[in-house]
Order: C-alpha cells, then structure tokens, then sequence
C-alpha cells in the first residue's frame, strides 16, 4: 500500500513517501526534488512539470502556471477577472459556469477545466511516487492553504479523483508543517502538563499562512488560523516586473506588457534577481538579450527595493496580530515561531516577523519541503501498512459556519451558527428540527468580509420525506452536520422520530434512545442540490477521466515517435564519427563513401520531410541504415573479442598437452591410458583446427568478414573442455600405510583416545593436533 505525501504549490510540487527508513522527499526524473506547477499544451503532446516550465517562454500562450488559484471560482468571479489581465494565457468560462483555461492542443482549440489541469499534475506527480517506490500509488495527502473555501476544497478533491488517486485528508499546509515539526519531538510536555505553544508561519509564492499550535505528548492541536491570500512571493515578483516596465517604457522606449513572450523573460529574471537579492546587500544588474525588437536591456537595483514594497511588508503584521487576539495568547507564551515557504527567505519579512514576536525565528524544518513530509506523515499514520507513533490532530474551521431556514413559527428566515470560527474539526453535530413537510437548510459563510471568496454559500441540503405525527402534530426531524477531515461540511444524514404507544398502551412517550425496540426511526432521503457550480459527486468524473487517459496514451506515444526519431539522429552522428575514428581500417574506401553518403541523406531527410513521421517510419529508417553498419561494427567487435577467446584457447590446450605429456610420471599413473589416448586425440585436433584458423584469418584484411568469429572459438573452447576435463581430474586413489596392530587397539582405546578418532586426527582437549602430510585445499573468496 502506498503512503505518499503531495504539496501541491502554486509555483512547485513536492512528493514525499514513507519507506521502512522513514519519510523521504523524493526526486523526479531530472533528479530534482522540485517540479514545477506547469502544465504546456502542443500539438502533439504535452508537457508537465520541469519540461512546460522549458516552454513557458517559447510557446507562453499554451504554457498554463498559477491556476491553483481559479478552484472552485466561477469565471463572473471579479478576482478572477481581475486576474485575466496579468495572465499570458486565456481564460474561459465553463458549461457550468466555473473557469476553465483555454488553450490550443492537437492543433484544436479545447477548453480545460481547473480540476482537469490539476489533475494533469497530480498524474505527474503520482508517476514520480511510482517510480521512487516502485509500485502503483492510490492513497495520498494532499496539501491545501488553510484558507481554502468549502467550493475550493471540493475542487481540489474533483481533481485528485480524476488523476486516480484516493485522497484520504486535505491537509492545510501549516497543519502539515507542524505535525512535521512535532512528532519527532521527544520533550513534549505529558498530556496533563500545560502545552508547548508554537507559530508556524508559512509564506508561501502566492499566499501567507499563519497558525498556532499546543503540542503535547502524541497531540496537536491547532488553537487559531490566519492568512492573507494575497500576500505572497509573487507580488514581490509584480513590484520588480513593474519598475522595470517603467524604466525600460523611459529607457528604451519598450512596452513590455505589448508582449506576452517580453513579459514572461522579465518575470523570470526578476524572480531570480529577488532570490539574489535576499542572499547580497549590494547593487545587482538585470541583463536580458534580444529583449524585444532585437533590443538588449539591462538595469540595477539595490536595497531601495525595500521602499518599493513598503506596502506589502506593511501587510505582514496583521494576521500576526490577528492570531494573537484570536488565541489570547501573551509573546511569552509562545515557545517558538518557526518560519517556511519560499518567500520566507526574505530578509525584510524575516525581520517584521522576528521583531513583532520579539524572538528569534526558528528554521529547524525544511523550508520547501516540510509540508510534503508532513502530508506524508498523516498518511502513514491513516494507513494500515505502516505503524507510526500514536499523535492526535485537531484541526480548526477557518470561518464560521451558518445554516438558515425558512421557519413557518417566526414566519420568515431563521439562521444558526454551527460551527463558529476556529471550532475543532472534524467535528459533527445534530439539530432538531420540528416540521410536518419537507424542508430545505442553506449553509453559508456568515461573516463575508474576511471571507477570500464572492459567494459565501456553501451548499443547499433538502430533507425529503418528512411528514406529520399520526396525531396531526409536527414531526422531530434530527439533522446531522459534519465538518470532515477534509475541512468540508455536509449535512450528513437525516432521521425522523416518531411517538408512539409504550408497550403497556399508557401515555405515548417520544423515545431517543436507539436500544428501545419500540423507538420507530426512518431514515430519510438527503438530496445535496447546490453546490456552487461545482458538479454533483455521481459519475461526472467518467468524461474527464476518459480524457485524461486519452491525453496520457497520446503522451505516450508522441514519447516513442522521439524516441524512435533520436534513435536515428543519434546512430547517423555516432557512425559518422566511428567512421573516421575506430571504424576506419575495418571498412573498404569504397563502402565507407557509400555509407557516409547514406547517413548524410538521412540527417538531410531527418530535417526536412522526415521532420514528422509515424513511430514506424523511423524504425524502419533505422534498420535501413544499422543493415550497412552493422557488419562494420561488428567486424571491429570481433577483431577486440577474438584474441581473448584464442588466448584462452591456447591455455586450455597448453594445460591438457602438460598432462598427457607427464600422465606416465608417478602424479599422473593412475589415469587409464585408453582415456589418455582421447585427450590427446582432442587435443591435436583443436591444436590443428586453431593453427589452421589462425592462417587463414591473417591472410585476411581487417575491412573483411573474419573468417573465424569469437564465439566459434569460445564453442572449441567448451568442447575441448567437455572432452578432456572429467578425464584428467580424476582424483589419485589414497592408498592407507598398513598399521602395526598394537594390544591397545585391540583391546580399547590408546591415551584417552576412542580408535575412530584417532584415524580421524581430532585431538583430545590439551593435545596437539597430529602433523599430516595431505595438502590444504586452496582458499576460495566469494564476493
């Protein structure tokens, strides 16, 4: 059974597996632990992680980046509308009204959904898993900010169902951090004991998360969240991207945003000259060639940098302040304040965080990588196939729950919070409702103005089959609500109590204990009927699912064409050069004109008509060609080979000619002389099959066929072992000295020693062993 972990970043992914040594962060197939969150469209295939994040450049329109933000967000959102202006590539809307990406794919214009294009990712990244644990993954974790919305989250899990994967938790990313940080910890106070208090702050490319947590013993328990969704690495990137569009629009007269492709390059070096600059306090150059109109650009900055973003770090310390109030927790009772995410590199944000909270910040976790290894964790401690040390999780609700209600008593709407902010999840509830039809429950948001979403309603829950009491009065209806581990709420089931006669037919009593037999309760139909344009649950996934696989087989394949392609590009550069290297005195001048003409032709045809052929057209290019190659290349293997297997051949020869020459001497009198004959026999003959090869191969060119190949004299080499070896091994009988018959013998052992033993040689205890004239058998290492 798999135990995968998945960080799902807006700007990269991490993968982290549990194996018998512990958790591992494992790395893709370009040996890196980080794989970009990018998907390329062609048109013939696509490209995900590392290799779209190589096109973004070449092919910007059809390259997709940063839509982890657009879950669950309909296209009439304003932030996404906001939003489509700064993007390279388009937008649209869906059938059921939610965004989707609109690119070009197989020389067609298709429309994916947000779940569709993460789906391609978390393909990828489940292959990653596949290839590190080598077996299939399924159960995973995945990792979301804890500031995702209920319609976000069951996005997220649309997604995660159309790549094959069973998600088993939606972790928020601090959460992750800090069962990472705990659960290695041997020092936690015991459960009794006041908790240790620690502040994860986490500032990730496109948001800033901030949570406290009480650790104790084999427990975590989240006591607050806060965030601001809009403060993250990217708006430091758009500070950089903005004051260099000013200074080249002056400088050179450039309208970078006129160009998707301009625009893209400066993203990317200003990025990287923000890394930089969180390592160098001194003034740093922005080089870019052929920027625009064949224009080379360049600029400086320096620490005023920090002016430019006087706004954005001004945002830092307020959901500092907010976790505070929210927790009533003093700066001396908090133990540590522990800092990751890729922006958290920042000087300046490191310094605002360390002053509020007066500390020292703590980096003991991996910066990047400390949230896979936490999803990883839970998932090894929700699998049966690994047994983890026993830590509890308590989660929170990020913003207050509220049902509403049509109410026939108040003659209007009547509302309840449920679960209000920071409440423990998973967490569930039951609500009793009196009513003599069915009814309808509205669940939203009920505090809109910290809500980073347009919509505050979560979903709308219909209860059927509800009807009176026989007497006429309403029924009690009990309502159960759910907050589950994924952060989603539900109404979960329904039930109807009925009233009825006790068993001695006296007053009618209302039973709400399940163990009375005579409690009538029926379960009731619960129909989800909205879900914020997000489809149903039941069978949508079947399409997308469909098309997914198509998509992977049609990356498969357009794999093997390249491949098939590179094969012969790669044998037409290799036998070029072998021609004029190794391979020259094992060819005619005639045949290596032919050939060379032959491979100039293909790598002629190779960049024009053969630019884009069927997987089998190449196949049978190269066959074509390997057809006049490979008698040249093998005649050189053979020329390399045949020595060492005549070599051996001459040993063998020289060993048996050693003893039939000496098999009358005393060491070989036992062989029979018939047998003897034999060996000999072979021997000459191989002696005359070898001379008799030998001349007729040097009177050959090294530009022909050999007239004898290695493995004809390897075969010689085996016959002439079989025949003779079993005959010239045979062991020389041992012949025993006649022994003088003592009275000792006779009659019973001799000093201490039983007769047996004393044949054997085994010494007595404090005896010496007895000397022998047999030789020792030679040592043998065995690696």
């Amino acid at each position: 059974m798999s135990v995968v972990g998945f960080d799902v970043g807006f700007q990269s992914c991490y993968v982290a597996v549990a194996r018998a040594g512990g958790i591992e962060t494992v790395a893709n197939e370009y040996s890196d632990r980080c794989t970009p969150s990018f998907v390329s469209f062609g048109p013939r295939n696509r490209s995900i992680g590392a290799a779209a994040k190589s096109q973004v450049v070449t092919n910007c329109k059809n390259t997709v980046q940063g839509f982890k933000r657009f879950h669950g967000r309909a296209f009439s959102d304003p932030y996404v509308q906001a939003a489509k202006s700064s993007l390279v590539f388009d937008l649209a809307q869906m059938p059921t009204g939610t965004t989707g990406i609109k690119v070009m794919y197989m020389e067609e214009e298709k429309v994916f959904s947000i779940e569709q294009v993460t789906a391609m990712l978390l393909t990828k990244l489940k292959e990653t898993a596949e290839a590190a644990l080598k077996k299939p993954v399924a159960d995973c974790v995945i990792s979301v900010p804890s500031f995702f919305t209920d319609a976000e989250r069951r996005s997220v899990m649309d997604a995660a169902q159309i790549a094959g994967l069973n998600c088993l938790r939606l972790m928020n990313d601090t959460t992750a951090v800090a069962l990472a940080y705990g659960i290695y910890k041997q020092d936690l106070p015991a459960p009794e004991e006041k908790p240790r208090t620690v502040v994860f702050v986490d500032v990730g490319h496109a948001g800033y998360q901030v949570s406290v947590c009480a650790f104790n013993k084999g427990k975590l328990k989240v006591l607050g969240s806060a965030f601001d969704p809009e403060l993250g690495g990217k708006d430091f990137d758009e500070v950089l991207v903005k004051y260099f569009c000013e200074e080249f629009a002056q400088k050179y007269k450039l309208d970078v945003r006129s160009k998707p492709r301009a625009l893209v390059r400066l993203y990317q070096e200003c990025e990287k000259l923000k890394k930089l600059m969180s390592a160098n306090s001194s003034d740093l150059p922005l080089n870019i060639e052929c920027f625009m109109n064949d224009i080379d650009v360049s600029g400086t900055l320096n620490r005023l940098f920090e002016e430019f973003c006087a706004e954005l770090l001004a945002k830092v310390e307020a959901p500092l302040r907010s976790i505070m109030e929210q927790t009533r927790l003093k700066k001396e009772d908090i133990y540590a304040v522990e800092i990751m995410g890729g922006a958290s590199r920042t000087p300046a944000i490191k310094d605002r965080i360390s002053k509020f909270f007066g500390k020292e910040l703590s980096t003991t976790l991996n910066a990047d990588e400390a949230v896979a290894r936490g999803c990883a964790l839970q998932c090894a401690i929700l699998s049966p196939a690994f047994k983890v040390r026993e830590f509890s999780i308590t989660e929170v609700v990020p913003y207050p729950i509220s049902l509403k209600w049509t109410s026939a008593a108040d003659e209007g709407v009547s509302d309840c919070e449920v679960f209000p902010k920071n409440h423990a999840a998973p967490f569930s509830k039951v609500l009793t409702f009196y009513r003599r039809e069915p009814f309808s429950l509205e669940a939203y948001y009920n505090n809109p103005k910290e809500l980073p979403y347009p919509d505050p309603t979560i979903g709308q829950f219909t209860i059927q089959k509800v009807v009176p009491q026989p007497s006429g009065e309403s029924s009690k209806v009990k309502v159960k609500v759910r907050v589950n581990v994924h952060g989603v709420f539900s109404v979960s089931s329904a039930s109807l109590v009925e009233v009825v006669k006790s068993a001695e037919g006296e007053e009618p009593m209302e039973m709400d204990t399940p163990a009375k037999e005579d409690e009538v309760k029926s379960s009731l139909l619960m129909a989800f009927l909205m879900v914020l344009s997000i489809p149903s649950h039941q069978g949508i996934h079947l399409a997308p699912l469909l098309e997914l696989g198509k998509m992977i087989m049609q990356d498969k394949l357009e794999k093997e064409r390249n491949d098939a392609k590179n094969y012969v590009e790669e044998y037409v550069y290799e036998m070029r050069d072998k021609l004029q290297g190794v391979l020259e005195n094992f060819v005619s001048e005639a045949d290596r004109d032919s050939f060379s003409l032959k491979l100039e032709d293909t790598e002629n045809w190779l960049y024009e008509e053969g630019e884009d052929q069927q997987k089998q057209v190449y196949i049978d290019k190269l066959v074509e060609l390997k057809k006049l190659g490979e008698p040249i290349q093998n005649r050189y293997t053979e020329a390399e080979e045949r020595p060492k297997a005549l070599d051996e051949l001459v040993r063998q020869i020289h060993q048996y000619t050693k003893v039939v020459e000496a098999y009358k001497d005393e060491l070989y009198d036992h062989l029979d002389e018939l047998e003897m004959m034999k060996v000999e026999k072979q021997v000459n003959e191989t002696m005359t099959w070898m001379n008799n090869k030998k001349n007729l191969q040097s009177k050959q060119s090294l530009s022909q066929d050999p007239v004898v190949k290695a493995q004809e004299i390897q075969a010689k080499t085996k016959e002439l072992y079989s025949a003779c070896n079993h005959i010239v091994t045979i062991p020389k009988p041992k012949v025993e000295p006649p022994r003088e018959e003592t009275a000792a013998e006779q009659n019973g052992p001799v000093n201490g020693q039983e007769g047996s033993e004393a044949q054997t040689g085994i010494p007595e205890k404090g005896q010496a062993a007895p000397e022998t004239t047999e030789a020792k058998l030679p040592e043998m290492d065995i690696n």
